[in-house]
């Protein structure tokens, strides 16, 4: 009873942040004909305006909104990318901050070069420990050496989900010292629209946020399989 009342307050832990970042990008997606520009448009405008050579504009898969360090490409979903909404025109400001800091070669996007790859390294590595559970236990066959390889498991689940946390201030940084002051000293967007284009800035920030307390909804599944 105590173990499912856990899971519970974990899901909404993670339901609540996630639900208010998919509600702030969907109400501010409705498409605005006075904007200049899409999304995709801003974000080529802005590589051009900041002189960040080798960095291109790409579309890809819904929600999939980043910038790859690797290839030098800020990539936006379908909606942003070809969208004129105020979330198309945030999500962009904010992906193109990412590679301005990259550009730069400032020390805050060293978090997502260092802590990232971990992140997903540890997840990754949990998961496939506790996959092997049913096999260890057969190889095993001790209570006590299933509980700890669970154990250990758990541990780097919860690691990798932690390690997303490192990283919120690059991702505040792209959002508040780069989008925020592009778009206003721009004048990209009208003023009376700076304080829905705050909350988006804000979602689009809390993203790594929010999935990193996925990961630990992950931990609290996991222990509803072991109850069984």
């Amino acid at each position: 009873m105590l173990l499912s009342i856990i899971v519970v307050m974990l899901a909404i832990l993670v339901y609540v942040p996630s639900f208010w970042v998919r509600l702030v990008m969907r109400k501010y997606s409705t498409e605005i004909p006075g904007l200049p520009g899409t999304g995709g448009e801003l974000a080529q405008h802005l590589v051009k305006r900041f002189e960040l050579e080798g960095i291109k504009v790409e579309e890809t898969k819904p929600f999939q909104d980043h910038f790859d360090p690797v290839a030098g490409a800020v990539r936006l979903s379908p909606d942003n990318f070809n969208g004129k909404s105020l979330t198309a025109i945030a999500v962009a400001a904010h992906e193109v901050g990412h590679a301005i800091q990259f550009h730069r070669q400032e020390k805050i996007f060293e978090l997502r070069k260092r802590y990232l790859p971990t992140a997903r390294a540890l997840n990754l590595a949990g998961v496939a420990i506790m996959w092997s559970v049913p096999i260890i236990g057969l190889v095993l066959r001790s209570p006590w050496a299933v509980g700890l390889v669970i154990g250990l498991s758990l541990l780097l689940q919860l690691a990798g989900a932690l390690s997303y946390l490192v990283i919120l201030p690059e991702e505040w940084d792209a959002s508040f010292n780069k989008a925020l002051p592009i778009l206003i000293d721009g004048e990209y967007v009208d003023e009376s629209a700076i304080p829905a284009v705050r909350k988006i800035l804000k979602a689009a920030a809390m993203t790594y946020f929010a999935a990193a307390l996925a990961n630990v909804l992950n931990i609290g599944r996991w222990f509803m399989v072991l109850r069984r």
